[in-house]
Order: C-alpha cells, then sequence, then structure tokens
C-alpha cells in the first residue's frame, strides 16, 4: 500500500509539471505576437490583425507624443480602410529588436493606397498578456 502510495504521488507530481510546462509552453512570446499581427496585416486579414489587439491599444506619433488612434474600434475603422485601398500592401522588417516586452521594428512599407513609394517607419510594439497594448510610430 505504501508503494501505490508513493508512486501516485510521485504521478501527480509528474503530471502537475508537464501540465504547467504545457501551459508555458504555449504562451506567445512579445515576438511571436508582432509577428503574427505583421503576417496578418501583409495578408490584409483585418480579423487576424485585430486579435493580436488589446481593448485599451493605443497608436501614438513619437514626434508629438500624441495619440493617433484609441480603443479597438477607431484601430478596425483605420486598418479596414487602409487594407480596403492597399492591394498590394506589403510590410517589410528591415531590423529588428527585442527588449523584454517591446519589439522594436524598422519596416519598409510599400504598395499604401497604391503607392509606388516606399515608407519607411520605426514602430516600437509594447505588449502585455500576449496582447500589443501600444504603439509608437517613428518617421523620417
Amino acid at each position: 500500500m505504501k508503494t501505490l502510495s508513493i508512486l501516485l504521488i510521485r504521478f501527480s507530481m509528474a503530471f502537475a509539471f508537464l501540465t504547467s510546462f504545457q501551459t508555458m509552453a504555449q504562451k506567445l512570446t512579445p515576438e511571436q505576437v508582432v509577428q503574427t499581427n505583421l503576417d496578418f496585416y501583409n495578408n490584409r486579414d483585418i480579423e487576424g490583425f485585430m486579435k493580436s489587439f488589446s481593448p485599451e491599444i493605443k497608436f501614438y506619433n513619437f514626434q508629438s507624443d500624441s495619440a493617433t488612434i484609441e480603443g479597438l474600434e477607431q484601430c478596425r475603422k483605420v486598418y479596414q480602410n487602409l487594407f480596403d485601398q492597399s492591394p498590394k500592401l506589403h510590410s517589410k522588417i528591415l531590423k529588428r529588436i527585442v527588449f523584454d516586452n517591446k519589439v522594436i521594428d524598422h519596416e519598409s512599407i510599400t504598395g499604401r493606397k497604391g503607392s509606388d513609394d516606399i515608407l519607411e517607419l520605426v514602430l516600437i510594439y509594447e505588449v502585455k498578456d500576449e496582447k500589443i497594448f501600444r504603439v509608437t510610430v517613428l518617421r523620417k
């Protein structure tokens, strides 16, 4: 009986460890969250794109430190309009830095609103609980 009790305790501990490990393994890193968001952006998939954002999402202009987008509703409206007007929209990452919960991307964007011009931006994404809650945009 004692042996059975010890086996059950060991089994319970192993099961708890594996369950905990599996939960940790499933959590997305900030870089994975941002990359998934970028993949949906490049596919102009508004539903997938919006899933990456926190309900409290805010976009900021770095130069003026002013909010340009606040909340999911405004974010969806802005990006749905952009996706509708940009059939060849594509963002290429020129450089990426990951620092704690921040992902800093230097992006080269083409096809924006039908333009042939290349738009270079630096975006600082801040991630909490697997959601992007703040994006700060730097323009040349």
